[in-house]
């Protein structure tokens, strides 16, 4: 059982700058149903342009025969605030106005998405969360929510993701903001302003995504006589005019900020003690070639959050690897869970 909905937060719904949004909307699906016990949630934190349809972008790990199944589980996957796949977004048009935002949104941060989150969860009806899970930006997500709110996660899975957001990872999102910002019609209040800024916005972004192995395997001419037209070029042209069909610029804006804003460590005590705050059994999966959330990041979350695994693939698709590699992920992520419901059998038994 499928349903997609939209959950409107009749207050006003205060971000971490101070600044509130009227009528919050948040589009949102489920797959499963939840069981008698409400033990057997599983919550997905989608990156940066994905939607709420997990079975469609994480095949292969969620579907009706995979680790993550609807006959099993109970599904849920949210979109995020700023996204344009139906939550308030840039696009949405302002109470107060009667007008969209534009760049007139007010900026947000990845706890305020996280904020928005937990106020579904509530409408829900759900307290306990079995499995929270993330990668890249919906790793984030999943590890602020994991110290927000740390005693209703039962098991945190983070994936290509980091406890704040590098200067190296700044820098690109700052370089793909220039591109957009080169695009005079991103200044001109129309719903398609900015696309050309977009599309090469994307380009620059795949470059962090993927690898020189994947374009060399990939993208690698068949002849030596070429002077021009050459695939790696058609290929970038193609994923960037490929983005635009489906997202706007104002939204990618205001997302790729919210990512630069990603520290745990923010109004605490520091980062490595906000990642003592989790209390969840959490694994850590990195990727040995991803240039743009490199291993020494997971490396470092596994080192702080207490008791946590990590485990490390090998992927020629880089960053991408964790939407792409999901047999691998299935092994790891599967045995992760085994080990930990043993874990929970042992100790509910030496407490009876």
């Amino acid at each position: 059982m499928s349903t997609t909905a939209t959950y409107v937060y009749t207050k006003q719904f205060k971000l971490e700058n101070g600044k509130k949004l009227r009528k919050l909307e948040i589009a949102y699906q489920t797959y499963g149903k939840l069981n008698a016990k409400k033990d057997n949630v599983i919550w997905v934190c989608h990156a940066l342009t994905a939607n709420a349809d997990v079975l469609d972008w994480w095949k292969g790990l969620f579907g009706n025969n995979d680790l993550f199944n609807p006959e099993e589980h109970f599904i849920i996957c949210a979109n995020v605030l700023g996204s344009n796949y139906g939550t308030t977004n840039p696009l949405s048009v302002n109470p107060v106005t009667g007008q969209p935002y534009y760049l007139a949104f007010p900026e947000f941060t990845i706890r305020d998405m996280v904020a928005a989150h937990r106020l579904l969860a509530s409408h829900l009806g759900i307290q306990d969360i079995k499995v929270l899970i993330g990668g890249s930006l919906g790793g984030q997500q999943a590890l602020e929510w994991a110290i927000t709110d740390n005693k209703s996660i039962e098991n945190l899975i983070l994936v290509a993701t980091n406890a704040v957001h590098s200067p190296w990872g700044i820098a690109f999102n700052e370089s793909q903001r220039l591109a957009i910002g080169t695009d005079r019609t991103f200044y001109a209040q129309q719903p398609d302003g900015g696309l050309k800024g977009l599309k090469a916005a994307r380009s620059i972004a795949l470059l962090s995504y993927r690898t020189y192995e994947a374009y060399s395997a990939t993208q690698l001419e068949s002849v030596n006589d070429k002077t021009g037209s050459f695939r790696a070029a058609s290929y970038q042209n193609y994923q960037g005019e490929k983005l635009c069909k489906r997202f706007n610029a104002y939204s990618y804006w205001y997302l790729s900020k919210a990512m630069d804003s990603h520290n745990v460590g923010r109004n605490r005590k520091s980062i490595v003690d906000a990642l003592s705050l989790v209390k969840a059994n959490t694994l850590v999966i990195g990727i040995e070639n991803d240039v743009l959330f490199p291993l020494c990041e997971q490396d470092f979350l596994a080192k702080n959050i207490p008791g946590a695994a990590l485990q490390s693939i090998s992927s020629a698709y880089g960053h991408d690897g964790f939407l792409i590699e999901t047999d691998i992920l299935t092994n790891i992520i599967g045995t992760f869970l085994k080990e930990s419901a043993n874990k929970k059998i042992i100790k509910l038994h030496k407490t009876a």
